[in-house]
């Protein structure tokens, strides 16, 4: 029922909106008409995320539908160039956004074919956010006490249309700042506490990598020192831990930051450890209401049994989770995504509309 040559048309629309994160004010005045232009009622609220609502013209629960208004950089002057083969990439010099632009088309051809077509469907609400590159910041300032669902579908995934996450990891910051005293490396190198000294010893204490199946640690900025003939006062490092259990998350950067702390004192010298939740962790069961919706309009649609992951990327629905909503992440016809090698194929992003518009009307197709 969608139609592809609005589709692709849509898509190369909203990429060329710039719209890196912090900078979502066109593409959000954009949306908010379409929207509007759909029949929704529509209010932006402090941190620029766009909320919709379509009232249901039948029974059943409210259904909670999610993608992002914001890319990565390079996201400045994006064109969308489509290739014989059917897939759609950058010029080169930039992302193409089909991350999440791809999410957002899926969900407005969605729509727009109820609409055209008087499709039955229960109460719709639509959630376009921002800063989710930033970790989530837009989805974390969302008031969720407007929301009707109990149930998501976050269009914001990689891999072939069929594929969902249901699990996905708590991401903590580590910033570390380890001081010393400063001395002339050649005349009195005793007389100095190397703070890069303190920090290899720490260092050394630690596993980096996958610390377990479910956990990684790494640490990816080390900055200090003033000259190579000055012994190094201070070194500020920052890292960050993903696991899939929270808990496991917590123990590493308590780890992390006993092994600081032991060798800084020990050494004589000292270290401050800064954790900060960026996401919580979540996992919905494979037989939860809003897996089986997914599969069965797989399965109505053909596309066969799809394929449930964990994935060790973040998104909105951790933000919906910690408020009680169970959502999965849907894959999106989007690809290697955060580079300027990123894109789409069109047979792709219509089969994303065409299941996102099944989600939305169910059993009532």
């Amino acid at each position: 029922m969608t139609n592809r040559k609005r589709i692709l048309d849509e898509f190369q629309k909203l990429v060329r909106f710039d719209a890196e994160s912090g900078h979502e004010e066109e593409i959000g005045v954009c949306l908010q008409r379409k929207l509007q232009d759909l029949g929704l009622s529509v209010s932006k609220d402090k941190a620029g995320n766009l909320y919709g609502f379509l009232p249901g013209t039948r029974s059943g629960d409210a259904l909670l539908f999610s993608a992002h208004m914001d890319t990565v950089c390079p996201g400045r002057g994006k064109k969308a160039v489509l290739h014989e083969d059917g897939r759609v990439t950058s010029d080169g010099t930039t992302v193409l956004g089909a991350d999440d632009v791809s999410g957002l088309t899926a969900i407005l051809e969605s729509l727009t074919v109820i609409q055209e077509k008087e499709l039955l469907h229960p109460d719709l609400e639509i959630l376009f956010t921002t800063g989710e590159e930033l970790f989530c910041l837009g989805s974390a300032a969302f008031d969720y006490t407007c929301l009707r669902s109990r149930s998501a579908y976050v269009l914001d995934l990689t891999g072939p249309v069929g594929t969902a996450a249901v699990q996905a990891p708590s991401i903590l910051s580590v910033d570390i700042a380890v001081t010393g005293r400063a001395s002339h490396a050649g005349f009195a190198p005793e007389a100095g506490i190397n703070a890069l000294t303190i920090s290899a010893r720490a260092l050394s204490e630690l596993k980096t990598g996958h610390t377990d199946p479910e956990t990684t640690v790494n640490f990816g900025v080390i900055s200090g020192g003033e000259g190579r003939n000055i012994v190094p006062a201070e070194i500020h490092m920052q890292g960050e831990v993903r696991s899939l259990d929270h808990q496991k998350a917590l123990e590493q950067a308590n780890l992390i930051r006993d092994c600081f702390l032991r060798e800084s004192e020990a050494l004589h010298g000292k270290a401050e450890v800064t954790v900060t939740e960026n996401i919580r962790a979540y996992r919905v069961p494979e037989d939860a209401p809003v897996v089986r919706h997914f599969r069965r309009a797989l399965s109505d649609l053909g596309y066969g049994e799809g394929k449930l992951i964990s994935t060790f990327g973040g998104s909105d629905n951790n933000n919906f989770a910690l408020h009680g909503i169970s959502g999965i992440v849907l894959a999106c016809a989007m690809e290697n995504v955060h580079s300027t090698s990123e894109y789409t194929d069109v047979s792709q992003l219509q089969k994303a509309a065409e299941l996102t518009l099944r989600l939305m009307i169910g059993d009532e197709a």
